[in-house]
């Protein structure tokens, strides 16, 4: 049998991942929420997961930078990037980084993030 998929939403906006972890969890899947990019790097350096969704822009430490780390960890999970900003820059520089998908927040349902995530 699977274990549960590991997700762990990075995400500074409380209703929106307080959205995403119930969406997920009913899933069956096991959620970790983390509101900023340096309690993202704690919960990753403790514990593997198999997805991640962070968002780009937040306070202490956007999701460039946890990107940037991410990527020097041997067993990184995949990367989906959530954002309000879609410069064209930014998908590409989050690509770049190694994000598998690039979300724009208004106008992805949470349930076509929850499908890419089954299907990771």
């Amino acid at each position: 049998m699977n274990s549960a998929k590991q997700v762990l939403i990075v995400e500074d906006d409380k209703p929106l991942s307080h959205a995403l972890e119930l969406k997920l969890s009913k899933e069956g899947m096991s959620v970790t929420v983390a509101n900023d990019g340096q309690e993202a790097l704690d919960q990753l350096n403790a514990q593997q997961f198999d997805v991640m969704l962070l968002d780009v822009m937040m306070p202490l430490m956007g999701g460039f930078q946890v990107l940037e780390q991410v990527n020097k960890m041997t067993s990184a999970p995949i990367v989906f990037a959530l954002t309000n900003l879609s410069t064209e820059e930014d998908q590409k520089r989050v690509m770049a980084l190694g994000a598998k998908k690039y979300f724009i927040k208004s106008n992805t349902p949470l349930s076509e993030i929850v499908e890419e995530i089954k299907q990771a």
